[in-house]
């Protein structure tokens, strides 16, 4: 199966979704090879609940679920925040991408990275099965960029007990959009060891990521006296600056090991790190004439450097008192993030047109803060957690309870851009929090599910990135609450979910600064959002498979400054989103499959005051594959055209920004097993 309902599930550990109070599904990498994914935003294509949209100012993906941001600080692996390339994710390195929708501070802990309200994602790294693998892929993307990998998997020993997984994978050229270059390297190592008896289990991954963008095409801002919005530009064109770039640099890595004292009590723990080197030098347009396209544009080049350890262990016990079954959790978790920026921009916008874009020599960046080629601590976080949970089960397992809570401790220190070590401290705040969860699961059959779930959500405060005033501003940390009640359906090909929830966070996003080509990012109000999922997956009838589904949102902002956006939508939520993806074997020809994808998102408005929207747009796209033996050798060959239509359309208003869909892409791989 491509798309699985259940995963991992943080401290409650890898659970099958019928089971569990919670929304969550898995997507294998099978699916990514299948679907050419290039990056995880594109994996996340397949989700009804998932958008992608870029960070502040610059090339990174940031995703929307339930209406809240999850930035690439707070995408997990393994259940461990704070070890995931910040930015952009190669997702060669992983077997499954699993999305979980909702709150999950009891689950998963504090988001390190002020996100994560609305729904987690959590990436498993690849491990060595008792089928040897040697698979060589390679492909091509319009206009003109390359890739391949080779993945290798084998296992060893006279019980197996030895496994070793290895992963290269790289990309280099334009893309579909015009002088847009990116460049990819994933490297990954992955060691696991059990004993005879399969009661110690040990894992290590060791990994490398660099990816880049050169002229990347950014999203734009609407300067403050901006009445309309302007038309989407022809799918191609690039609005941005040839010397604009990015490039980013991860060495990361988990150990994990698990030991069963008994058949019923289990030891586990984990450690995971990452450091990251990243650089940037960014442009993002300003529109103030939504009619001729005119604008202004700024420039912003930014170091960054993250030193971050992230670690978990607990106990894992089931017993019975009576007729009751219990499966008990305990243990605890610290994350500790040390992170360095600096920053040189421009006091002079340049000039600048959205549909006729003048290329410009890169202005002197004059003003500075910190240094550049050694950025110092701005920021330094440490959070400690304890966890404790109980699910009881009752009536053969048709009844099922949990309750548990999360004592959490949040340091979150700022510091002044510094020439020298730290800087002054900014900001400070060292609190503590518990957050509780209920969850209820009932099973009418053995292949449905009733459920219901009150559970929090905790995050550091936003830090202000990009290329904003404020850069580095850390902002106090929030809390949220989440109501949700739902039934699933699960008879292993096919499966299908409904979920109502309510779920709340204060309201953030930037903010253009009049027309000096300035940023600022602000936290204003409450955001609450009520909504409705649902999610279709598996076989419909034989050799015909589906996956999608659909959400409606209602993303009502409360408590903004004197009351005056008091019931206005929030900005860049859709009141909708609708995504298909179905999947067709050719009954006379063995081995040749068709599909085909719609993707369908409602309006958002760009502005608080609900004055400007961009409206509803919808996406085709095709593709096939045909899979036949040579020399006893499956090969599989790969043809796929994204935005087949090649519509013009406005993707994303999340934060207050625009960012327009890609144009019409044409995707060809082969994969062999050697």
């Amino acid at each position: 199966m491509e798309v699985t309902s259940g995963g991992q599930l943080g401290v409650l550990g890898n659970k099958k979704g019928l089971d569990v109070p919670f929304n969550i599904r898995s997507y294998s990498s099978s699916m990514i090879l299948n679907q050419q994914s290039q990056t995880l935003g594109q994996v996340l294509e397949n989700d009804p609940s998932v958008r992608t949209t870029y960070g502040y100012g610059n090339f990174s993906e940031m995703f929307v679920i339930r209406g809240f941001a999850v930035n690439g600080d707070d995408v997990a692996i393994n259940g461990l925040y704070g070890i995931t390339p910040r930015q952009l994710v190669s997702p060669q390195l992983y077997d499954s991408v699993q999305v979980l929708n909702g709150a999950s501070a009891f689950l998963n802990g504090a988001a390190p990275g002020g996100s994560a309200i609305g729904g987690n994602i959590n990436l498993m790294f690849k491990h060595a099965t008792d089928a040897p693998i040697t698979r060589l892929s390679a492909g091509y993307t319009s206009s003109a960029m390359g890739d391949g990998s080779i993945d290798v998997g084998r296992r060893f020993g006279t019980e197996k007990q030895f496994g070793v997984r290895l992963n290269v994978a790289g990309q280099s050229g334009e893309d579909s959009i015009n002088n847009e270059y990116r460049h990819s390297t994933a490297l990954g190592a992955d060691f696991d060891w059990h004993s005879r008896d399969n009661s110690t289990r040990i894992s290590m991954d060791m990994n490398y990521q660099n990816q880049g963008v050169d002229g990347g095409r950014p999203a734009i801002f609407l300067g403050s006296a901006v009445t309309s919005v302007p038309r989407a530009v022809s799918p191609s064109h690039n609005y941005g600056q040839k010397w604009a770039y990015n490039d980013l640099n991860y060495i990361f890595g988990m150990l994990n090991i698990e030991h069963d004292l008994s058949k019923n009590v289990t030891l586990y723990g984990a450690f995971g790190a990452l450091h990251g080197d990243e650089k940037g030098n960014y442009s993002t347009p300003t529109i103030t004439n939504p009619t001729t396209g005119d604008g202004t544009a700024g420039a912003m080049y930014v170091p960054y450097s993250q030193a971050n350890e992230s670690t978990r262990a607990g106990v894992r016990a089931h017993f019975r008192t009576g007729f009751i079954k219990h499966e008990v959790n305990a243990g605890g978790s610290a994350l500790w993030e040390d992170t360095g920026a600096a920053y040189a921009m421009s006091l002079t916008p340049l000039t600048t047109n959205l549909y006729n874009t003048p290329q410009k020599a890169a202005p002197a960046e004059t003003f500075v803060g910190g240094v550049l080629d050694n950025p110092q601590t701005t920021s330094w976080t440490r959070l400690y957690s304890l966890f404790f949970s109980d699910t009881m089960t009752f009536l053969n397992g048709r009844v099922a309870l949990t309750g548990g809570f999360r004592y959490q401790n949040m340091l979150i220190n700022g510091y002044a851009y510094s020439k020298t070590g730290r800087g002054a401290q900014s900001s400070h705040y060292d609190q503590d929090a518990i957050t509780p969860v209920v969850g209820l699961v009932i099973h009418p059959t053995r292949q449905t599910s009733v459920y219901f779930n009150r559970i929090e959500g905790l995050a550091k405060g936003a830090v202000a990135s990009g290329n904003v005033i404020n850069l580095g501003e850390v902002f106090p940390p929030y809390k949220s609450t989440q109501y949700e009640i739902g039934a699933k359906y699960d008879i292993g090909r096919f499966s299908a979910g409904l979920a109502f929830y309510q779920i709340a966070q204060p309201n953030a996003y930037s903010e253009a600064l009049g027309t000096t080509g300035n940023y600022i990012y602000r936290v204003n109000g409450l955001q609450r959002n009520r909504g409705m999922e649902l999610t279709v997956n598996g076989q419909i009838l034989p050799g015909l498979r589906f996956n999608g589904g659909g959400t409606l949102i209602q993303a009502a902002l409360r408590r903004t400054a004197g009351g005056t956006y008091n019931g206005n939508t929030a900005i860049g939520v859709p009141h909708y989103t609708i995504n298909g993806n179905l999947e067709y074997d050719l009954p006379f020809l063995k081995g040749a499959t068709v599909v085909g994808r719609v993707v369908n998102t409602g309006k958002q408005w760009v502005n608080q005051a609900n004055t400007l929207h961009i409206p509803v747009w919808t996406r085709f796209d095709l593709g096939a594959r045909y899979t036949f033996t040579t020399y006893h050798k499956p090969v599989t060959l790969r043809f796929g055209i994204d935005n087949i239509a090649n519509t013009r359309y406005w993707s994303s208003a999340f934060n207050g920004y625009l960012l327009q869909g890609l144009p019409r892409t044409f995707k060809f791989s082969f994969t062999t097993d050697l």
